[in-house]
């Protein structure tokens, strides 16, 4: 046994995590064989607190971007452009990732053309940049909730957006009938975060499943490398 790794489990931890106003919603699960146990909904301060867990994280999906085109020149990441097209109606809600420009200035740029989302996200997006190198994308995978549910869909895009109540039924209903014991996360509550996020994150948790599983696609097929070595993909 390692004293810096751990003790060895009969089990593997994965884990998926989304920004959640200034903070990190995270939903885990225990994965030994076949059996996918998810543990309670957990928030943490910031996004080093969730690769700094113990047991580590086999698996970590992230609702944020990793690796970035260098400026606005230089056009949209290939894997935003190729899951919007995947998405059809529902593609609008991938965003185009800001750029390492804004990311390392911390603000947008006019020229930057961000979305409202986009612009109040940058302070979680600055987090993971900041911990993000190549050594640890063998962990940490870019996810997009809208993904994860086309393939629960069975790669069929939803039809409702999360803000409605048949939205948020339409998730529900699909997650309960393929993810096991997810029940444990969707029917939690959490203080100060709302129900879509929560949804959101159950569905990821399915995605960093798959990732351990080895059973997950890429979006683009063939790896795209940003400057600083990092894959600009997502999983799903």
């Amino acid at each position: 046994m390692s004293a810096r790794r751990g003790p060895d489990l009969p089990y593997s931890v994965v884990c998926a995590v989304t920004p959640s106003r200034t903070k990190w919603l995270a939903a885990s699960a225990k994965i030994a064989g076949s059996t996918f146990a998810p543990e309670p909904l957990k928030v943490y301060d910031s996004f080093i607190e969730v690769l700094d867990e113990r047991p580590s994280f086999s698996s970590i999906v992230v609702n944020a971007p990793i690796g970035y085109r260098d400026s606005p020149e230089m056009g949209p990441r290939h894997c935003d452009l190729d899951a919007r097209a995947l998405l059809r109606h529902r593609g609008k809600f991938v965003h185009n990732a800001p750029t390492y420009l804004t990311i390392n200035k911390g603000s947008a740029a006019p020229e930057d053309h961000l979305d409202a989302i986009t612009a109040m996200l940058l302070p979680s997006y600055l987090e993971v940049s900041r911990e993000m190198f190549a050594y640890r994308q063998r962990v940490v995978y870019e996810g997009n909730p809208e993904l994860s549910f086309y393939q629960l869909n069975g790669d069929v895009p939803l039809r409702d957006s999360k803000k409605l109540e048949d939205g948020r039924d339409e998730r529900r209903v699909i997650l309960e009938k393929k993810v096991p014991n997810i029940d444990k996360i969707i029917d939690a509550e959490v203080d100060g975060v709302p129900s879509q996020h929560i949804l959101d994150v159950a569905a990821l948790l399915w995605t960093a499943r798959r990732v351990f599983s080895r059973g997950a696609k890429r979006i683009p097929e063939d790896a795209e490398w940003d400057s600083q070595g990092l894959r600009m993909e997502f999983v799903y």
